[in-house]
């Protein structure tokens, strides 16, 4: 009896991929009929019923199915769905519980138990509960196509709660304008329309430094002297952009074979170029003797010295229409600055959660640990130079010790 009834649901299952919908159902039929506790079956004659309209038939097969293969979270979400076309919203939100008691992270039993409360009028609920789906849910690019309408859908109303709980709490207390950036970014983080942004070290990360998005220049002495000094560097990068302009070289450059992630439109691209003066600790000195006036002026700088990181200084050239996506640093141990020299209109700089705008001659100086990004929109040529100084909180002793470990593991890694 045993290898009859496998001989039809083997049947059954060819002729449903084949797209023999009645043939496949009448031999589920018989299979239910030699075996009438026969779970698949009775779940594939619900789905023939459902699928033909016959929601009550459809519910009664899917129903017995539960009893007999609870295990399956897809059982239950089909009785959900029988239950719902026939209007029993008890009867649905059960099968609903019953799938993601078989599975908490089934997530289109999630999604339907959202939108059985979106149905209700409960719009909070169904926006929270949607907030676990898309947690769960793989991302956009891999969403189900039966599925993705639906996730869209979730992704909106909770996109929506969210600005709706933000607005609640910057009214709560006077509205934004009276806020630090420190409390807007918490109230965002709350609502969670952003995460936090942590230190996130390609290489040596010290812990308990604290992540400040940006530093205040006016706690830097060597600020003034290098602003002073913005017209003359700006001089000297167009010299060198005259003279030399293939010395601008992709500062994304990965070897064949490299995982390049989200470097991939910039990799070996002039849309992001740069001239170095000093890379890695090493100074390029023909570009600091076409540049001398902003060679004196770096060395007028704290600048981070860490063996084989640090210092580093450029030009960085952004092109128009040119996004830097989203990335973090190498330590923690050293603040990044900008001097920007060109800059049109519409560009712009996000370090964690704080955006600023580059304005000629004014430095800005952040970690960039912090999740960092840049964007051009402009028409024109964008142009900062970049270069590294100690992170302020480090005493001297801190810094030898930074130095000493960096050396170490390089060493080690050579040997």
């Amino acid at each position: 009896m045993t290898a009859q009834i496998d001989a039809l649901v083997a049947q059954a299952e060819k002729a449903a991929g084949e797209g023999r919908w009645a043939e496949a159902e009448r031999l589920w039929g018989d299979v239910a009929k030699a075996a009438p506790d026969h779970g698949l079956a009775l779940h594939r004659l619900g789905i023939h019923a459902f699928q033909r309209g016959a929601y009550q038939e459809a519910e009664a097969a899917l129903a017995r199915a539960c009893t007999l293969i609870p295990q399956d979270p897809m059982v239950a979400l089909m009785l959900a769905n029988a239950r719902r076309e026939l209007g029993q919203i008890e009867g649905e939100f059960a099968a609903l519980q019953l799938a993601l008691s078989a599975d908490a992270y089934f997530y289109p039993a999630l999604l339907a138990k959202g939108a059985l409360y979106e149905r209700q009028g409960r719009l909070k609920l169904a926006a929270v509960t949607y907030r676990n789906v898309l947690k769960i849910a793989p991302p956009e690019e891999h969403w189900p196509p039966s599925l993705a309408p639906n996730l869209s859908r979730a992704a909106k109303l909770f996109s929506d709660y969210q600005e709706a709980f933000a607005i609640t709490l910057f009214d709560a207390v006077g509205g934004a304008g009276g806020l630090s950036g420190q409390w807007q970014e918490a109230i965002s983080i709350m609502s969670g329309q952003t995460k936090p942004y942590h230190a996130d070290c390609n290489q040596l990360h010290v812990p308990r430094l604290p992540a400040i998005p940006f530093y205040d220049p006016k706690d830097f002495a060597w600020v003034p002297a290098i602003e002073a000094q913005t017209a003359a560097i700006t001089e000297e990068l167009k010299g060198a952009l005259e003279r030399q302009q293939d010395a601008f070289q992709p500062y994304i450059a990965y070897q064949p074979g490299d995982p390049v992630n989200q470097w991939a439109e910039l990799n070996h691209s002039q849309r992001w170029s740069s001239l170095s003066l000093w890379r890695g600790g090493e100074r390029d000195e023909a570009n600091l003797a076409a540049c001398p006036k902003t060679a004196v002026a770096l060395e007028e700088v704290e600048m981070a010295e860490i063996g084989g990181l640090c210092p580093n200084a450029m030009f960085s050239a952004l092109a128009p229409h040119t996004e830097i996506p989203p990335h973090h640093g190498e330590t923690n141990a050293r603040l990044v600055v900008h001097l920007p020299l060109v800059v049109p209109n519409n560009c712009f700089y996000r370090v964690g959660f704080e955006q600023r705008r580059w304005e000629v001659g004014k430095v800005l100086i952040f970690d960039d640990t912090l999740e960092h990004m840049a964007r051009n929109d402009s028409d024109e040529l964008r142009v900062v130079l970049i270069f590294d100084v100690w992170n302020p909180l480090l005493s001297k002793e801190e810094r030898a010790l930074v130095q000493t470990l960096t050396q170490t593991a390089r060493q080690f890694a050579m040997e």
